[in-house]
């Protein structure tokens, strides 16, 4: 390693990220074929078209991977996150996924998560501190 340079930044140029993904996408096309990454959104706006609760993620190699949820103070409570999964898992099925995944350290998202019919099939304590972040599953 003596004639490379290690450099370690919270700053990286994009470009410099970009090869990151570039390079791995290239190694997992050839070893476990393409991923066919599309992303997926689902937003509920208000009747001014202001978004009050959203999800974001992707499909990749037959998963849906929920990134984020989010429902706003004012409209929680109402079933919306739930009515949100189920619109995302419709839309992963016809892109032809088997499954789903999502990640959560708040224990209010986690029973949604459950009643939605997601398995918890790992943790991590202490991730933020005093928290578990469970990591969840379910078959589309």
């Amino acid at each position: 390693m003596s004639d490379l340079a290690l450099e370690v930044t919270e700053t990286p140029e994009p470009g410099d990220v970009d090869v990151i993904g570039k390079a791995l996408a290239a190694f997992n096309d050839v070893d476990v074929g393409p991923a066919a990454r599309r992303i997926i959104a689902v937003f509920l706006r208000d009747e001014a078209g202001a978004i009050v609760a959203g999800l974001s993620g992707y499909t990749a190699w037959g998963w849906l991977y929920v990134q984020w949820l989010f429902v706003s103070e004012a409209q929680r409570g109402k079933g919306l996150a739930g009515h949100m999964l189920r619109a995302a898992e419709a839309e992963a099925k016809a892109r032809g996924c088997h499954s789903a995944h999502i990640d959560t350290f708040n224990p209010h998202a986690l029973g949604t998560y459950e009643r939605a019919g997601y398995v918890v099939f790992g943790q991590l304590p202490d991730f933020p501190l005093g928290r578990t972040r469970s990591f969840l599953a379910k078959r589309l």
